[in-house]
C-alpha cells in the first residue's frame, strides 16, 4: 500500500506561482504512474497531470498545458505539481494520486491510492 501526503497549497494572486508536493510512503514508489487531479466546489474531480513511473513521459489537461509541471523525484518519493500564471479558475483542492496500470491515464479509476488534498485559492 502506498500512503500520499500532498502540501504546498495556499493562498495566491492571479498570475502568481505556486508549487505542490506529493510525498509518498512505501517502497514500491517508483514502480508507479502517478498523477494530480483536482476538485472546486461544486463540481467533478477532474484530471490535471500525470507522469510515469522513471519521468519519462507526461499528460497534461488543455487546461494547464504551458503553466504546470510535473515532476518526481523517486530518490525522495515525492512528486511535484509546479504551477505558474495561475488563474482564479484553477482554484480547488488539489489531489494526487498513484497508479498500478502500465499506461499512463487521465481517468479516476485508474488511480489505485489517493491524498488528502490541499486547498489552492487563487485570487482575482
Amino acid at each position: 500500500q502506498v500512503q500520499l501526503a500532498e502540501s504546498g497549497g495556499g493562498l495566491v494572486q492571479a498570475g502568481g506561482s505556486l508549487r505542490l508536493s506529493c510525498a509518498a510512503s512505501g517502497r514500491t514508489f517508483s514502480g508507479y504512474n502517478m498523477g494530480w487531479f483536482r476538485q472546486a466546489p461544486g463540481k467533478e474531480r477532474e484530471f490535471v497531470a500525470a507522469i510515469s513511473w522513471n519521468g519519462d513521459s507526461t499528460r497534461y489537461a488543455d487546461s494547464v498545458k504551458g503553466r504546470f509541471t510535473i515532476s518526481r523525484d523517486n530518490g525522495k518519493l515525492t512528486a511535484y505539481l509546479q504551477m505558474k500564471n495561475l488563474k482564479p479558475e484553477d482554484t480547488a483542492v488539489y489531489f494526487c494520486a498513484v497508479s498500478r496500470k502500465y499506461e499512463l491515464g487521465f481517468g479516476l479509476s485508474e488511480y489505485d491510492y489517493w491524498g488528502q488534498g490541499t486547498q489552492v485559492t487563487v485570487s482575482s
